[in-house]
């Protein structure tokens, strides 16, 4: 290694080694400041003309995600530069000054569980905004978190996705391939190491990191049922509170259907009485909170049954710390298309009974698609007014603060979330709550894409939104649908009065 890198960075030392390269601390000289940065050589681990190509193609576009992710969130390393050199690739990043997870145990023994807790509470956010830009981290562990010590907060490092790329080979049939899996065994789930990740395999791989950071175990020192094939680690923790197990339990399960789908779901049953952190960003980098679309990553893309939002929907405006939303009991149209649907009877028969339409609300089409900003309709109900008091929370909140009750399972919270006549309307709730709750057990998730105000008044209120239904059946829609609010004084709450689809 020359000892000026590029004509520009001047090595310092050796950070560490792997089978794809190596990593240095390095000084800028092109900089009045001399910055110190990180740079990572990374070499491909096949040697000929044609794979070189291909790995120079890719590597750009992974230095360009890693520049768009680190451009956008202040807890990922900035990406300063990437260069090619004697048929080696190099990236520049930045220097995080901090603390491993795994050198913080070492040092320190394991950690309180108040301080696991706000770590997966800081953390949980970074990884919402990766997955809203199509990006599984795939190497989730200790070693890749760094807390730094400027702030305390957690730093998420070393993506998987370049060396992916570095592992490109050509198979039998001439297609370029990759021919490692990312990962580190142990820390991640049967479904990544088959080659097949998913959001939720980052969620696992977080949450086996928190359970060594109580216990002071890695996942190879843990036993695992044989009759369940779950992780048997509560024995090894003398006390821990029951929430913060249970958060953990369902983060690491087996099966992805079982685990949280979004980190924002796994955020808000971590915090159920606290308001959901979207990020911390500095003041220099742009927070994005929409919800993560179905592609993996440049070279990995989810099947859409496994991911928690639509690939079209690349400009989502829903706040990402809400996309764990549900669908209400008047979900009309998922009611209709499944009818239409060659299912079975009983699930035909119970979602025609859940989800049929009041008719007490006329629709009116959607006239321009649905944005992020108040849009009146041009001949609002005289009885209406035009703002309502500054005081009262804000109608369209009232739909992603339902719909997480609902993804929770807090069905009998969510229920006091209807108005009366609502609840007690026999087409849709011919058993009232019993009818309600036999309904909601039959969805897996249900996931709000976008929201829009139509009407704000004082007492009455219309949203329109997108929703995307995820049935335990397997099956899947999207549909748009107009809620009618009305304000209740009791609670201080905006109440779901009816639905209609669109």
């Amino acid at each position: 290694m020359p000892p000026i890198l590029n004509n520009r960075y001047q090595i310092s030392r050796t950070l560490g080694s792997g089978g794809f390269g190596e990593t240095f601390l390095a000084e800028d000289t092109h900089l009045p400041s001399q910055r110190r940065c990180v740079i990572k050589q990374l070499k491909p681990i096949a040697n000929n003309p044609q794979i070189y190509e291909i790995v120079k193609d890719r590597f750009q576009r992974e230095a360009a995600i890693l520049e768009e992710l680190g451009s956008g969130h202040n807890q990922i390393p900035s990406l300063y530069a990437y260069f090619e050199l004697d048929t080696q690739f190099y990236l520049v990043q930045e220097l995080i000054e901090g603390v491993t997870l795994t050198s913080k145990m070492q040092e320190e023994g394991i950690l309180s569980e108040s301080s696991v807790k706000e770590i997966l509470t800081n953390l949980l956010p970074v990884l919402d905004y990766i997955h809203s830009k199509g990006i599984i981290h795939r190497d989730i562990k200790p070693d890749n978190i760094m807390l730094r010590y400027s702030d305390h907060l957690p730093v998420l490092i070393d993506f998987g996705a370049v060396r992916e790329t570095m592992g490109t080979i050509v198979n039998s049939q001439g297609n370029p391939t990759s021919s490692i899996v990312i990962g580190t065994p142990g820390f991640m789930p049967s479904e990544q190491a088959a080659g097949r990740p998913v959001y939720s395999s980052d969620l696992y791989s977080l949450g086996l990191t928190a359970i060594y950071l109580l216990t002071g175990k890695t996942p190879e020192q843990l036993e695992t049922d044989s009759r369940t094939g779950e992780i048997i680690w509560r024995k090894h923790i003398s006390q821990i509170s029951p929430s913060l197990a249970m958060v953990l339990e369902k983060a690491i399960m087996s099966h992805p259907r079982d685990r949280y789908s979004t980190a924002m779901a796994m955020l808000q049953a971590l915090q159920p009485l606290a308001q959901t952190i979207t990020s911390n960003p500095s003041s220099s980098k742009t927070t994005v909170v929409s919800p993560p679309p179905v592609v993996a990553s440049s070279a990995q893309t989810i099947p859409s049954t496994s991911s928690p939002s639509n690939q079209n929907n690349t400009k989502t405006i829903i706040l990402g710390s809400f996309i764990v939303g549900g669908l209400i009991s008047a979900s009309v149209v998922f009611g209709m298309i499944m009818t239409r649907s060659p299912e079975s009877s009983s699930e035909n028969t119970a979602t025609q009974q859940a989800l049929l339409p009041s008719p007490s609300v006329t629709t009116q089409p959607i006239e321009s698609p649905i944005e992020n900003t108040v849009n009146p309709s041009p001949s609002p109900s005289p009885s209406i007014t035009p703002q309502p008091p500054e005081n009262k929370p804000s109608p369209k909140q009232a739909i992603p603060d339902y719909y997480s009750l609902i993804n929770n399972a807090q069905y009998e919270t969510s229920w006091k979330h209807l108005s009366p006549q609502f609840r007690n309307n026999s087409q849709l709730h011919p058993n009232g709550y019993i009818s309600y709750v036999d309904w909601w057990q039959r969805v897996n998730f249900v996931e709000i894409q976008e929201v829009r105000m139509v009407e704000e008044g004082a007492e009455v209120a219309r949203v329109e939104t997108r929703l995307k239904y995820l049935m335990k059946s397997g099956r899947e829609a999207s549909h748009y649908l107009r809620f009618r609010l009305v304000w209740d004084a009791e609670t201080n709450n905006w109440l779901i009065d009816d639905a209609k689809s669109l």
